[in-house]
């Protein structure tokens, strides 16, 4: 048993996160979570793989808006509404890793700050409810929808995981190089690798595939500076093939629209045993 001490949406792709006390479930991911992303003008998606820079700005859920700043600069923020018009915005095509789907494009005022800022040609767009991109099928319920998000709806990471990794490092590290929805505490580290049915609260969730992790979490969310640890020490002990592996994608088993889950509710490991192929 365990306890759930972090739960985190990041509303637009590879921006700032944002620490909630509690979030409403959707089958595609938390509510509001990653259902904003950035493209290019082929609309290509951009993360901080290529734009280290994305780092540097934060987000903030401020009903009826969602606010964009720069860290360095909090008070300077861009609105953009929660619940978009979408009979006023133009729908675009947009590719998120292999996955090709349509999304809608903001308004150029919107588009022309993000460009400013980060001194590159970018578009903001949004996923509507009637969009449906899937999970990848080999590892998730058939067909499981996701958001803008890399692969899966949700990620699920041990504390235990992050203090062993930190007792090898020289510098220790904050969770939020990894990007976690649901963080809990209680039991061994990487014991999420074999969960594989779970429970927050009363809330069932599946594992579905060990995390294989990118550059990020070698960037330093707060100055985008980029270094070689983690993965350079993840890769003397949680490599499998050509993978490092860290946290757990997970999806929601539920379908009862509206429910909630809260730091603080208990986190209950159900049957384990190996979520599929790395």
């Amino acid at each position: 048993m365990g306890t759930l001490t972090g739960l985190y949406v990041y509303p637009i792709k590879s921006l700032g996160g944002i620490a909630l006390a509690e979030a409403q479930l959707e089958a595609r991911g938390l509510q509001y979570d990653r259902r904003w992303m950035l493209v290019d003008d082929a609309g290509k998606f951009l993360s901080q793989r290529e734009q280290p820079g994305l780092a540097l700005l934060g987000t903030a859920l401020e009903p009826p808006f969602l606010s964009v700043f720069l860290k360095k600069n909090p008070a300077g923020r861009l609105k953009i509404p929660l619940e978009p018009q979408l009979e006023e915005m133009r729908e675009t095509a947009v590719q998120v890793w292999g996955d090709h789907c349509l999304a809608r494009l903001h308004h150029p005022a919107v588009n022309e700050w993000f460009s400013n800022v980060l001194g590159v040609s970018l578009r903001l767009v949004f996923m509507p409810d009637d969009t449906r991109r899937l999970a990848d099928e080999r590892y998730a319920p058939g067909r499981t929808p996701v958001s803008f998000a890399d692969g899966f709806p949700y990620l699920l990471i041990g504390q235990a995981s992050l203090d062993d990794l930190n007792s090898r490092l020289s510098q220790p590290l904050p969770m939020n190089r990894f990007r976690p929805n649901f963080v809990f505490t209680g039991g061994a580290p990487y014991e999420e690798d074999g969960w594989r049915d779970f429970k927050i609260g009363n809330v069932l969730f599946r594992g579905v595939k060990p995390c294989a992790r990118c550059i990020i979490p070698t960037i330093d969310q707060d100055t985008a500076v980029r270094t070689a640890e983690p993965l350079k020490t993840l890769t003397t002990y949680r490599r499998a093939g050509q993978k490092v592996l860290f946290g757990q994608n997970v999806v929601w088993l539920g379908q009862d629209v509206g429910q909630i889950v809260r730091v603080g509710d208990m986190v209950l490991p159900g049957k384990k045993g190996a979520a599929g192929p790395c």
